[in-house]
């Protein structure tokens, strides 16, 4: 499901892992973006809140307890580690160039360290005995529920739904979930990529018909 909220980066990937990695534009593999939406603590936290990853009772507790920089720093890491692991999953002949192995283990390594700080509670409405609740520390908060979404991401979904809207014609470079009923949905937004490269190529036909003959 495509969502445009308010004014700022887009939630078009299907899961908040992928709008993370969304967070600049255009996603061109190894190479810097044009724009990071994530530059400071502040717009980190603005888009956990934005991307239902903090609720905005808790974003004053986050403001006071957490060190931001780090924060921040951590929550990068994971956003470029989880791409690498992404990409070489969807496409294993980028193994050769794309440092999966260190990235795969940096982000096991920081799921770990959000276990260890989880808290668990018995559960009474749930099928299940227990709920771990990871992301429970305020002062780590963003960055280990980052951490764990980026793992939910790798273990649930499909392989096969990930599509990248295509750079080589027009598009952004974000990564998606392709939930559509056929299976082919091209752009990560109809209502931006594609229809502006719909647009594109309309005012390049209509300029090509008024060329005058050689």
């Amino acid at each position: 499901m495509e969502t445009t909220d308010k004014p700022g980066v887009r939630l078009v990937g299907g899961h908040t892992a992928l709008d993370l990695v969304n967070t600049v534009e255009p996603r061109v593999p190894g190479a810097e973006p044009e724009k990071e939406h994530l530059g400071t603590p502040e717009e980190l936290l603005r888009w956990a809140l934005r991307a239902g990853v903090v609720e905005p009772e808790e974003a004053p507790e986050i403001r006071l307890a957490w060190q931001g920089e780090q924060a921040l720093a951590a929550a990068l890491a994971i956003r470029e580690a989880l791409y690498t692991v992404l990409l070489v999953r969807r496409d294993e002949l980028l193994k050769a160039r794309l440092p999966y192995q260190s990235a795969l283990e940096q982000l096991g390594t920081r799921y770990s360290a959000a276990v260890a700080r989880a808290g668990v509670t018995l559960s009474f409405d749930a099928p299940t005995a227990a709920r771990l609740r990871i992301g429970d520390v305020v002062a780590f908060a963003v960055q280990d529920r980052l951490a764990a979404i980026a793992m939910d991401v790798l273990t649930t979904e499909n392989v096969e739904d990930l599509r990248i809207c295509p750079l080589d014609e027009g598009g952004c470079g974000w990564l998606f979930l392709d939930r559509s009923r056929n299976h082919t949905r091209r752009w990560c937004s109809m209502t931006d990529c594609g229809s502006r490269v719909k647009a594109r190529r309309l005012t390049d036909r209509r300029r090509g018909r008024q060329l005058p003959p050689k």
